[in-house]
């Protein structure tokens, strides 16, 4: 028979197990099974006999990487892409800059009503991304605009910004709108974590505010400036809920605005759900490439700055 201490050694070794077990059911079923058969599905096609009528006429075949050659030759699938790389380009360092700048703001000792200040800045993030779309398109609408109205008694110019290039000004602002107070958090608590040490000598040595902003947190928070980063091309490359929500607004946006609306477009439009899931596949390696070389070149640069 066992003895109790060695039942009691396998139920401690086992207890962490027993705590994981949830998580990773959760994980395996509404995570990494979808993957794996969205993975499946982007290998498989439909193959119709004849009319196509009857039992049996509609058949699911392997594919092989054929739905994978059609979405990389797809003119709307590769447009998409390079107008969320155009989108990228601008919503990713403006809202990073606003982040950064803002925490730096908050975590100088002269900033007054500090909690309000705070609240204020991350209380957009808090509004669902439809809602804030909604909010937005609201007043890009000249004609029910507060402020295409002042313009206009003001006898001001009044741009069109849900046509042309300024329609990417305005995706853009309702990210960065809505992203600024969630990575202002971040890097404000990285900053807060800094010692009080580090604040004393930089004073010591006569650092100004902008010189020890610049050379002491800054370089400090790099880590979380990463991570930031590192989310917003996520994000950026899902990008789904503005330019859907303003479609109705513009002639502008087109259902495949963006290479995630051209894959709601062929699942459910369509119901090719097949060149939908290569697409889907398309997109998420693009995700993990773009991320991981990020963070591949951020790692190999902190070395490079430990070793020298």
């Amino acid at each position: 028979m066992t003895s109790p201490t060695v039942r009691r050694s396998y139920g401690v070794k086992g207890a962490p197990y027993a705590f994981l077990l949830p998580a990773t059911v959760l994980f395996a079923l509404f995570f990494a099974l979808p993957i794996g058969y969205a993975v499946w599905l982007s290998f498989r096609k439909v193959h119709v006999s004849g009319l196509g009528l009857g039992a049996g006429a509609r058949s699911e075949v392997w594919a092989g990487l054929e739905n994978y050659k059609d979405a990389l030759t797809d003119n709307e699938f590769y447009d998409g892409a390079l107008r969320v790389l155009g989108y990228g380009c601008i919503v990713v360092p403006v809202m990073l800059g606003l982040a950064l700048l803002f925490a730096l703001m908050l975590d100088s000792e002269r900033v007054r009503l500090a909690p309000f200040t705070r609240l204020a800045i991350f209380l957009p993030y808090a509004i669902p991304g439809v809602v804030a779309a909604l909010l937005w398109g609201f007043l890009y609408l000249p004609d029910v605009s507060p402020f295409y109205y002042v313009l206009e008694k003001l006898h001001l110019p009044q741009p069109n910004l849900l046509d042309g290039g300024p329609l990417y000004l305005a995706l853009s602002n309702i990210a960065v709108w809505g992203g600024t107070g969630f990575n202002m958090i971040v890097i404000y608590t990285s900053l807060r974590s800094i010692p009080a040490e580090v604040h004393e000598a930089a004073k010591l040595d006569g650092a100004s505010p902008l010189q020890t902003a610049l050379k002491i947190k800054i370089p400090m928070v790099a880590p979380s400036l990463v991570l930031t980063f590192f989310f917003s091309i996520i994000a950026t490359l899902q990008v789904f809920n503005e330019p859907t929500t303003l479609k109705p607004l513009t002639n502008s946006v087109n259902t495949t605005w963006s290479p995630l609306m051209k894959v709601y477009v062929d699942a459910f439009a369509k119901g090719d759900i097949y060149s939908a899931a290569a697409e889907a596949t398309l997109i998420a390696l693009a995700t993990l490439v773009l991320s991981f070389g990020f963070l591949r070149a951020a790692n190999r640069r902190n070395k490079q700055e430990a070793a020298g």
